[in-house]
């Protein structure tokens, strides 16, 4: 189970952080159109992401506060094409549908996220992941640290919810 670090914030100026990654020699996976439907669980977050890219049954928990901050994630990957959507909105119910256009970079261990969410706008968001336990959750607060200072990222604009909170207006 992967241990994540990781900061969400507005933000208008996609370009120039497009423009920070590519310097820096970032791997582009590609630009993949999202859908992630949020179901209803009495504690954390599951939702199922539905895109090109990325396809994933994920559970969460983390804390709503800004700037750096842990999850705890566990991961299943689905085939296309497995009914799996239903059979989770029948039993437990569907809570939001997030829709978005996600660009997806990798420096090491980084992942950087530039979005477009249907009905909120755009945010960048970087995740510091460690995969096996090896790399330690001091050093991925540092990198995410570390980006949100290169990015220039205000405090204004760090983001202590989810996509779904959001257009829930639960914050």
């Amino acid at each position: 189970m992967p241990f994540i670090i990781e900061i969400k914030a507005r933000c208008a100026q996609q370009d120039r952080i497009r423009a920070l990654l590519q310097e820096r020699s970032a791997r582009f996976v590609g630009e993949d159109h999202q859908i992630d439907t949020y179901f209803r669980v009495p504690r954390g977050r599951l939702k199922l992401r539905e895109g090109t890219i990325e396809r994933s049954l994920i559970f969460y928990e983390r804390a709503d506060q800004q700037g750096p901050k842990a999850s705890n994630v566990t991961l299943y990957r689905p085939g296309p094409g497995e009914g799996l959507k239903e059979v989770l909105a029948q039993a437990l119910g569907v809570l939001v549908v997030v829709d978005k256009r996600r660009e997806i970079y990798f420096i090491d261990n980084v992942k950087f996220h530039l979005d477009r969410v249907e009905g909120l706008g755009t945010f960048a968001e970087i995740e510091a992941i460690d995969e096996d336990g090896t790399i330690g959750e001091a050093h991925l607060r540092e990198q995410c640290e570390h980006y949100l200072a290169l990015f220039e990222i205000a405090e204004e604009d760090l983001v202590r919810v989810s996509y779904s909170d959001m257009l829930l207006n639960e914050f």
